[in-house]
């Protein structure tokens, strides 16, 4: 792949990766441990509480899972195999990366 487009990937890969890190100061108070005070809030609020928390623990499984494919593909531009395919070694497809530039994999190998 030419350099100026593994550049273009790697500042894009970089701000997704910067992106993620606000996303993540933004839901720290969210996953915080609910308490139970009965004066001040009810049991649907508790309840309800509860399910955001859940939710926030779950986008910050999702984001975790974001980074290290970020990472991931990182590694691969720094070893100069970025652009192609994990499996056969094929080139990946532009468009697909234009859209994701974590994919490690060409559309056969990932159909099997």
């Amino acid at each position: 792949m030419p350099a100026p487009d593994l550049e273009v990937y790697r500042a894009e890969i970089h701000q997704r990766l910067e992106e993620l890190k606000v996303e993540d100061a933004r839901g720290k108070d969210a996953q915080k441990t609910v308490e139970l005070d009965q004066q001040a809030v009810g049991r649907l609020s508790r309840m309800d509480a509860l399910q955001n928390q859940a939710m926030a623990k779950a986008q910050a499984t999702r984001r975790a899972a974001q980074r290290q494919r970020l990472m991931a593909a990182l590694a691969r531009i720094e070893s100069d195999e970025f652009g192609y395919c994990s499996d056969c070694g094929e080139d990946l497809e532009p468009a697909r990366l234009s859209v994701d530039p974590t994919i490690p994999r060409c559309m056969s190998c990932t159909r099997g």
